[in-house]
């Protein structure tokens, strides 16, 4: 068994075990100390709070990519920030107060270069493995079909339409 085969399955177990537990466990310790309604009115105003934050951030991200691509430069860390928000979005909008946490800290813009760097590290080791290239070229030339033998015939010209 290889070693990414076995890392995958403790990642399911940590994702649908340990977190819905750890929860749970939250959620009816802080129920103890507040009481039960003043726990699910705190649940709801931090779902109002994140919705508002999302939105927020989201626009904020999805402007820094559209302007990025107009300046024609790539947009790594406008796309990592993009998927923070998104997975913070989603880790907010589930009930509890440990995901909520981990949420607010992938979507707030304070906290959200740390999670950047972490993302854009991991992502840039695993481009670097054997037989991986990672460095981005401009295209140039027609593209690959037209140089490979047996490509299509690459024929330059102007289209006239005669109707």
């Amino acid at each position: 068994m290889s070693r990414r085969s076995r890392r995958i399955p403790a990642l399911l177990v940590l994702i649908f075990l340990v977190v819905p537990l750890a929860e749970l466990a939250v959620l009816i310790q802080v129920g103890r100390v507040i009481g039960a309604w003043w726990t699910i009115l705190l649940l709801l105003a931090d779902s109002i709070l994140g919705a508002w934050l999302i939105k927020r951030e989201g626009r904020r991200a999805l402007e820094a990519l559209r302007t990025r691509i107009e300046q024609g430069r790539l947009p790594a860390r406008e796309l990592a920030d993009g998927a923070l928000v998104v997975l913070g979005g989603a880790l907010l909008l589930s009930p509890g107060f440990v995901t909520d946490v981990l949420g607010i800290l992938l979507v707030l813009p304070l906290t959200r270069p740390l999670f950047r760097r972490v993302a854009m590290g991991y992502a840039e080791s695993r481009m670097k493995r054997p037989g991986m290239d990672a460095t981005w070229r401009p295209p140039s030339g027609p593209g690959p079909d037209a140089t490979r033998p047996g490509g299509p015939t690459v024929v330059r010209g102007e289209v006239i339409d005669e109707e």
